[in-house]
């Protein structure tokens, strides 16, 4: 266990949360659309290649979000503080882009989106800079 277990509970809380976005995103893209507030495009033919190609999109972002949860379960379950905090950091580097995402591509939208990802980055970023800074708590 690592030296610091509040943080690195909180960690292994934010690597559950990434693990289920990434199992949503494989298993239902229609609703991990939804958190960038996209649908899928008005099919023109059948079949829809754009459709193919958004699912393919979002298998690769599960398997990112998937892999970002694994990471830090890893580095927290054989103590390594630091790591973890840096591979936290850049998970909150993720969600921020994440939300830039959303700022670019929904411009003129009500609701753009980006809070969605931009709430969770400093929580998760405060939480990694902490453990990359080697606080014991």
């Amino acid at each position: 266990m690592a030296r610091a277990p509040i943080l690195t509970l909180l960690s292994s809380i934010f690597a559950t949360t990434f693990i289920a976005f990434g199992i949503n995103a494989m298993l239902n893209p229609s609703s991990a659309l939804s958190f960038f507030n996209w649908e899928y495009p008005v099919p023109t033919h059948n079949p829809n290649p754009n459709k193919r190609i958004i699912d393919g999109m979002l298998l690769i972002y599960g398997v990112r979000d998937i892999f970002m949860g694994v990471s830090m379960y890893v580095a927290a379950w054989y103590g390594h503080t630091r790591i973890l905090g840096g591979i936290v950091m850049g998970a909150s580097a993720v969600a921020f882009a994440d939300g830039w995402v959303c700022r670019v591509v929904n411009v003129g939208m009500l609701d753009s989106g980006e809070w969605n990802h931009w709430g969770n980055a400093p929580v998760v970023g405060l939480v990694g800079g902490l453990l990359v800074g080697g606080m014991a708590w």
